[in-house]
């Protein structure tokens, strides 16, 4: 397990994600093009070993998957700040900032071992299965210069207050890495010809780096630091069922705990080089629960997931807020429902064809919208498009092209934690508005082998 982990964790450290909270809709060209929904259709390995580790028991050979992505994303950050804010007299600030992060891989591996005539059935993962990442660049329309000597160029309806430099009040230059690489050992058993059940206990590898650190206390005068990348580990499991009927009719259902990590130890820089004092941070992994139902005849698959991602008791996302030092103690985010839904027609030899569609709610309450402007990994709707073609018994190319957008922006006031109080506990700025909003996009292929028997 050990060499698989470091294997993997060479494989996946620059990948990057964004999708249903922080949470990947699907994995593999397969899963993604049905839109994540394998809890009761499991079409590849990839996704069944995702999603319902019970599933693997209809894969009688020993297959091999490996999946490559390239996928970006495009998210917008905005603010307004109104007139008279800045000084007497001084005008209504707003502007935009793209993001300039580029492209993010996405590699999936897995392989099942399956026996026709045994009850048992084997896999092993290695998936990126959550992650967020932004990059905006510090704001260069400003009204005045280091010295405080007045801009006459200076356009405020261009100019994004949010990133501002942190001695004009902004955060500056915001960047955030995320990404959390799972590796799991499945083993599935039929209890009967139609009903099987499986367990899947998980161990995971996340990395996340802030600039800047909003969960450390800032100084009064050198403002937040830039952390570096922090590691940590976290442990887990998945338990499921499935129930594969004569007719072509199935049922699913899975329950993947929360994945419990150790605290992420942060080392700080501030912006003038000098050092700050460390900060740690646990942040988990939530619990989700799936239900699925599918239905497969000789030209057509279907499948249809609902899904219910627990973040509001998982560390990290519960808690909400400012410390008494002016650091974030958490994003506070919602539970979220999830339903995905896919179809693929088989009725061309060779060459089955795929759609998918995912629908996720917002976990971002708009008052705590400040808090998630390092992760603003939220997509309302996704559809994807793919295809596969079956070179021979044992070789299988599968691709999908995958599109996404947020359902408008998230918005919500600008806060200061020196603000903060009993009737204002989370120290909103009056008048003030921060948002973002964005669309993701996707190609990836992948690779399916099939030993022979």
């Amino acid at each position: 397990m050990k060499k698989l982990l470091k294997l993997a964790v060479v494989l996946f450290a620059t990948a990057s994600f964004a999708q249903a909270g922080h949470i990947m809709q699907g994995v593999g060209a397969v899963n993604m093009s049905m839109g994540g929904a394998s809890t009761a259709q499991p079409l590849d390995i990839s996704g069944a070993l995702q999603w319902n580790p019970a599933t693997i028991s209809v894969f009688d050979n020993k297959i091999l998957n490996f999946d490559i992505g390239a996928f970006f994303s495009s998210p917008e950050l905005s603010s307004s700040l109104p007139a008279n804010m800045m000084w007497q007299g001084s005008p209504a600030v707003s502007g935009v900032t793209k993001d300039d992060r580029g492209v993010s891989p996405m590699p999936a591996l897995a392989m099942v071992w399956g026996k026709e005539d045994s009850k048992h059935t084997f896999g092993v993962s290695a998936f990126g299965i959550s992650g967020f990442g932004v990059t905006f660049p510090q704001e260069t329309s400003l009204p005045a210069d280091i010295n405080g000597n007045p801009n006459p160029s200076w356009n405020p309806n261009d100019s994004n207050p949010i990133n501002f430099p942190q001695n004009m009040n902004g955060f500056g230059h915001v960047e955030s890495d995320y990404m959390l690489l799972q590796v799991g050992l499945a083993w599935a058993y039929e209890i009967s010809d139609n009903f099987s059940i499986g367990i899947q206990p998980t161990i995971n590898y996340a990395a996340l780096e802030l600039a800047p650190n909003p969960i450390s206390s800032p100084s009064p005068t050198k403002g937040y630091p830039v952390s570096d990348k922090a590691s940590a580990i976290g442990y887990g499991a998945q338990f499921g069922m499935f129930y594969n009927s004569a007719s072509g009719f199935k049922l699913g259902a899975s329950y993947k705990t929360a994945q419990t990590f150790d605290d992420f130890e942060f080392k700080n820089t501030y912006l003038d080089g000098s050092s700050a004092p460390d900060a740690i941070f646990q942040m988990d992994y939530p619990a989700i629960l799936s239900f699925g139902a599918g239905y497969s005849n000789e030209t057509i698959d279907f499948a249809i997931d609902y899904r219910m991602v627990d973040y509001e008791n998982t560390e990290g996302f519960e808690a909400k807020g400012w410390t008494q030092t002016g650091s974030v103690q958490g994003f506070g985010w919602k539970n979220i429902d999830i339903v995905s839904v896919g179809f693929q027609y088989k009725g061309i030899e060779k060459l089955p064809l795929r759609i998918g569609y995912t629908y996720s709610s917002n976990p971002i309450d708009e008052e705590l919208a400040f808090y998630s402007i390092p992760a603003t990994a939220v997509i309302a709707n996704a559809f994807q498009l793919g295809f596969g073609y079956h070179f021979n018994d044992n070789f299988t190319l599968n691709g999908v092209y995958h599109h996404g957008a947020s359902d408008g922006k998230t918005e919500g006031q600008l806060m200061n934690p020196m603000m903060a109080s009993a009737s204002n506990p989370y120290g909103a700025i009056p008048g003030t508005k921060v948002g973002y909003e964005m669309t993701t996009d996707m190609i990836m292929l992948g690779l399916t082998y099939t030993f022979s028997k």
